[in-house]
């Protein structure tokens, strides 16, 4: 065969399952693949981004525009100092270096993160095969605002009881 017969290598989807990999494997894939201007969809572990964002939940990163993220976005990062990869949200900006913390994380935020440690923006949350929009639309500044201030969980835990006594039907 001559060289011309050779197909590019192309990136493609896994259908018949998941790929287990994690850590470094799971950096290195997403930096490939984003590089190649593709988004990257991986399963989301751990609660820090909870109620929006559960552990087990498809998480779908793309690569990021010209722009920056603006507040209120959830973005793929690697923490400085740990290499850890993380999906937090931007609480604020400070030039083009963002101030990034969870969404359920009570302790203090993730710190400054440089630019150059952002990997993409999180465009699709799947829960059970549904897109989970909240958090990412109009609301997410307002999310970003309650997050920094440290009552978006007291809220996420009273809001649901409150609701539902308010819509009770009387007897």
């Amino acid at each position: 065969m001559t060289p011309q017969h050779f197909e590019e290598p192309r990136l493609s989807a896994a259908t018949a399952g998941d790929l287990p990999v994690s850590g470094e494997e799971l950096l290195d894939l997403m930096r490939a693949v984003l590089a190649r201007g593709v988004p990257f969809r991986f399963h989301a572990r751990g609660w820090s981004m909870a109620p929006f964002v559960r552990d087990g939940d498809a998480i779908t990163v793309s690569p990021l525009p010209q722009n920056p993220p603006g507040v209120g976005d959830v973005v793929a990062f690697v923490r400085p100092g740990t290499r850890d990869l993380v999906v937090h949200r931007v609480v604020a900006r400070h030039g083009r270096d963002l101030l990034i913390q969870g969404d359920s994380v009570a302790q203090s935020a993730d710190g400054i993160i440089p630019a150059e440690n952002l990997l993409g923006r999180v465009t699709r949350v799947e829960r059970d095969g549904r897109d989970i929009r909240l958090g990412s639309g109009p609301e997410r500044i307002a999310i970003a605002w309650l997050s920094r201030k440290r009552l978006l969980i007291p809220l996420c835990v009273r809001l649901p009881s409150r609701l539902k006594a308010l819509f009770r039907p009387r007897r």
